[in-house]
């Protein structure tokens, strides 16, 4: 089928705005790419350097240039559910690389921090942050120009989005990601939900939630609802940087296995001694990032992804907006109902078609660009298939069935509903972001009196003294990316919660972010400018009244033009931020661009 018209008018735009930067930026992973990767043009102590850490096979195969070489960057570590099974990584990898007739190395590791260990603490503030430390890592960790081409280990929320951009400064180099798979499922996210709301009433206590967080995360692998981890996982599929079905195949099986050590091979088939050259540079380019962000909004993604795919863009010459982002949205219907979005997580997804299903819809109906390069080669119909052990070796099958639970993954002609996840607000308050794909239609416009924060504290607090058992919108400012480093606020979800529970209008307007997990309470997030960059939403005051509309894609305060651009600004006054890092983050913070810019400070 042919491509979508609308879909077809925002890809136009985005080439014509990236035209000389997208040029740049091809011209010169060319250059890398003609030079090298060229192990034998390095001096012979400095190959002799690379090398001298390998067994004698893999150093004798090095050392007389006849082998590729495969750069491993990993994100493991044991703090994270999701990255815990990459323990077992290197050498799997490893092995099959000599099985194949070539060397695989670790190049590097980089940071991997828990945004769920982190949240509601000073340590989050460094979250955003670490996403380009990420990129640094990598580029680090390629710099050697040591390889043919490298596979990434990474999952979870600031990581895929920082090896992405790490990756793509060397573009000439193809790139296999490498997942691991999610944990099985633990209880129901809607008990999970049911007693954080009684917690924060007061009616458990702290032994109670910590035995219901305990059965929800409770194993090796990705958290199972569909946040930011989880959506970097879709976008990799569907942006062509997985193999097919890679995506939430359970950790520590022989499927998952038998798709690990693929990845090799399949690194082996793109370099410029295989089959088809595809480095990650050109395959990325603006029809992926449609497609990823069609992905996004048809599945009710991550609202974080508003800024990581700008700034993976960018990394690629490549220029996205959130108009793009909201364009695309109103041509795509929603196609998926995974908690936060419904009651179901990303196993029953899966088990009800996943990928493969979701990507077998978009194709059909020309929601996609088909003429794309992935790590399989051109256009996207081997991610139709769905891969399966036929002994020790992976066959990957088509499969025409309708959805295994239609609650779950709908077809294009019986969407959950015509738009897709994310929305763009703009109005005299700023730019910001809104997910509405959790959020029931009745709740879409919100019209209530502002109540102001400057910390979430002061929003916790509020609530438990009962001064919110109103209709409200929560304001809570100065926490952009240049206050303090854009954390996420998803410790305020259950206190909003309750509010909308008892039957009040609530929403909540901020400069930082929520949660990939956002939910049922309207949200109009990653408002820019920030507070800290002298934003409208510093001149809010209480009992402002303030429309969050979500219908006509406006965030407005309810005053008169003269009177809101003659009040003063607010400032906040804070000590050095301190401890847990923060101080050494100070130059990233006084660098970074806007929300809508990617927020990045590289």
């Amino acid at each position: 089928m042919s491509l979508d018209a609308r879909i077809a008018d925002v890809t136009e735009a985005i080439v014509a705005r990236s035209r000389e930067s997208r040029a740049r930026y091809l011209d010169g992973i060319a250059k890398a790419g003609a030079e090298g990767p060229n192990r034998a043009a390095l001096a012979c102590g400095n190959l002799a350097h690379g090398f001298a850490g390998c067994g004698h096979d893999d150093k004798a195969a090095l050392k007389a240039q006849i082998v590729p070489n495969i750069g491993i960057v990993t994100a493991y570590n044991d703090m994270l559910s999701a990255h815990q099974p990459y323990e077992r990584y290197p050498e799997l990898l490893r092995a099959a690389a000599r099985k194949a007739g070539a060397v695989a190395q670790v190049a590097g590791g980089v940071p991997a921090m828990c945004d769920g260990v982190t949240q509601g603490r000073a340590g989050m503030e460094l979250s955003l942050f670490s996403r380009d430390v990420i990129a640094l890592s990598t580029a680090v960790a390629l710099s050697h120009d040591m390889f043919d081409a490298a596979l990434y280990l990474g999952i979870c929320d600031k990581i895929v989005p920082g090896l992405v951009i790490g990756a793509l400064s060397f573009g000439h180099l193809p790139a296999v990601f490498v997942p691991a798979g999610p944990m099985p499922t633990g209880i129901s996210n809607d008990e999970k939900a049911r007693v954080r709301g009684l917690y924060a009433e007061g009616k458990v206590g702290h032994e109670e939630l910590l035995e219901s967080e305990s059965a929800s995360y409770h194993s090796p692998g990705t958290c199972t609802f569909y946040g930011t981890a989880n959506s970097n996982q879709m976008l990799m599929e569907i942006m062509g940087l997985h193999l097919p079905g890679a995506s939430f195949v359970p950790p520590n099986t022989p499927l998952r296995d038998a798709l690990t050590t693929a990845a090799v091979t399949q690194a082996l088939a793109i370099t410029r001694s295989g089959n088809g050259y595809a480095p990650i540079g050109q395959i990325l380019d603006e029809k992926a990032f449609v497609n990823g962000i069609v992905g996004l909004n048809a599945t009710g993604g991550s609202t974080n992804h508003a800024i990581h795919l700008v700034a993976m863009a960018k990394a690629a010459g490549i220029t996205l907006t959130w108009t793009d982002f909201d364009r695309l949205s109103a041509a795509t219907p929603l196609l998926c109902r995974i908690y936060p979005n419904g009651s179901a997580d990303v196993n029953h997804f899966h088990a009800a078609g996943g990928m493969q299903f979701l990507i077998r819809e978009l194709r059909g109906a020309g929601m996609v660009h088909d003429d794309v390069l992935t790590v399989m080669g051109p256009g996207l119909a081997e991610y139709e298939k769905e891969p399966t052990l036929v002994g020790d070796e992976i066959v990957w099958r088509g499969n025409d069935g309708p959805s295994g639970d239609a609650g779950v993954l709908r077809p294009v002609a019986a969407p959950f509903q015509p738009e897709g996840g994310l929305k763009l607000l703009d109005g005299n308050m700023g730019r910001a972001v809104i997910k509405v794909s959790a959020v029931d239609r009745d709740k879409w416009v919100i019209e209530a009196p502002a109540r102001v924060f400057s910390e979430q504290d002061e929003l916790e607090a509020a609530f438990r003294a009962g001064e919110l058992n109103c209709d409200v919108v929560a304001v809570v400012r100065f926490q952009g990316p240049k206050a303090n480093g854009m954390p996420e606020l998803h410790r305020l979800t259950p206190a909003l919660a309750v509010l909308q529970k008892r039957g009040h209008r609530v929403a909540l307007v901020t400069d930082g972010r929520m949660s990939g997990a956002s939910g049922k309470v309207p949200a109009a997030i990653h408002v820019t400018p920030e507070a800290a960059d002298g934003g409208p939403i510093a001149r809010i005051r209480d009992g402002d009244l303030i429309r969050v509309d979500a219908e006509r894609g406006t965030l407005e305060i309810l005053a008169t033009a003269d009177d809101f651009a003659a009040r003063e600004t607010a400032t906040k006054i804070t000590e050095p931020q301190f401890g847990m890092g923060r101080n050494l983050f100070a130059a990233f913070r006084a660098s970074v661009g806007s929300a809508e810019q990617g927020a990045s400070a590289i």
